[in-house]
């Protein structure tokens, strides 16, 4: 009988959270659910708690802590609920937890993130910003704790699935010269400049290929996305910033290619489903089915591809700015995206003000090195003090 592989979902409540429990659904013999979060979003994880019967779950704040297990006690689930970030940290490395999905959005997923490398487990990262905030000291506790990274961003799984088996980072050895992300362009790929100062929260949220949180898909919109994206990808595979290249490829279908020396090129090519690098993470080193439609390739009829312009996308060239700074740029960076969306999804911020007040923040912050993990959290709030006095610039 195969024994179930034991699962911790941070971030349950989101896009990829559902995802990931959809893969997990499919396949019962396989995947036990132990433990489930969610920050406000009770109902839904409620439902989940009901769907899946974790041994555990946790939110936000204690108020939302006591409603829940006063529901779940009522429905028949003995469901301990937990609230607050140690509660994250806690079933993140729980013992008898053998893989966890890192979907919470933001630098708030950095911490639990963090728990479940220092013990040891198979972690699915989709969670991109504990990388770029932390990059380093980030790998180096991977490699400290033997723990196992499998990402989860479509691009870097697709890069996964087409650099060599167990690639250890040694890019020269392997014959790789370099690696492509490619990105949909999002929603204002085509649209005239001058439109741009106008757009709306709701057209910067409407996506034109996936289905996603509103704080990623604005962040799809300015291609900041696919900044933090190379941001990434440098740490994963260990690659110089000259050797990752974004490419726009509107129709979603060719997911990231590696460009080797000897002229050859290999991509990941699959319908634009995050459950396909789910279930490639879930399963690996096998596969599983995901639910998701094979490629019909006659039906797509052409595969576009074209260079980024850095004038419609100001935040993809502020990310590889930040990238080549070092120290603790790409964590101002983050943080005063991060604050820019924000203000813009709440209406406080025109579309084009989020890479002015990101590049501000910047300029007001020089690079400074980042030796431990509580430097991270010090240059994060810092910038996010700074953005925010630039947002208020805007509002006056």
């Amino acid at each position: 009988m195969m024994t179930k592989k034991k699962l911790t979902i941070l971030g349950a409540t989101g896009s990829i959270g559902l995802n990931t429990l959809d893969v997990v659904a499919r396949h019962p013999d396989r995947y036990e659910v132990v433990a489930l979060t969610g920050h406000r979003q009770i109902e839904r994880l409620y439902e989940l708690c009901l769907a899946h019967r974790p041994r555990y779950a946790v939110v936000g704040h204690a108020e939302d802590a006591v409603q829940l297990a006063e529901r779940l006690a009522a429905a028949g689930l003995a469901t301990e609920v937990k609230n607050g970030p140690r509660a994250l940290e806690e079933v993140a490395s729980l013992p008898e937890v053998d893989a966890v999905m890192a979907a919470i959005v933001g630098a708030a997923g950095l911490a639990p993130t963090l728990a479940a490398v220092r013990a040891g487990k198979q972690v699915l990262l989709a969670n991109k910003e504990a990388l770029v905030m932390a990059g380093h000291l980030f790998m180096a506790e991977v490699r400290a704790h033997g723990a196992t990274l499998l990402p989860i961003d479509s691009e870097h799984n697709a890069v996964f699935q087409s650099l060599p088996a167990y690639y250890a980072g040694d890019a020269e050895r392997e014959g790789v010269s370099k690696i492509l992300l490619t990105a949909s362009g999002g929603p204002f790929r085509t649209l005239p400049l001058e439109r741009l100062a106008s757009v709306t929260p709701e057209e910067a949220c409407a996506h034109p290929n996936w289905s996603m949180g509103r704080k990623i898909s604005v962040d799809s919109a300015t291609m900041m996305n696919k900044g933090l994206e190379v941001i990434e990808a440098r740490w994963l595979f260990n690659l110089a910033p000259q050797q990752i290249e974004v490419v726009i490829h509107p129709q979603s279908v060719v997911h990231s290619l590696v460009q080797y020396v000897d002229g050859s090129v290999l991509a990941e090519l699959g319908n634009p489903d995050m459950r396909t690098p789910i279930a490639h993470a879930l399963a690996w080193p096998e596969r599983i089915d995901a639910g998701v439609a094979p490629l019909d390739l006659p039906a797509i009829a052409r595969l576009d591809f074209e260079a980024p312009d850095l004038a419609r996308f100001p935040c993809l060239g502020l990310a590889y700015r930040a990238l080549a700074a070092g120290g603790d740029a790409a964590v101002v960076l983050n943080a005063a995206n991060e604050v820019a969306v924000a203000a813009f999804l709440d209406g406080k911020l025109p579309f084009l003000g989020i890479a002015k007040v990101i590049a501000a923040t910047l300029d007001a912050l020089p690079p400074a090195p980042l030796p431990h993990l509580a430097a991270v959290f010090a240059a994060d709030a810092r910038a996010r003090q700074v953005a925010a006095h630039h947002v208020e610039r805007f509002e006056k």
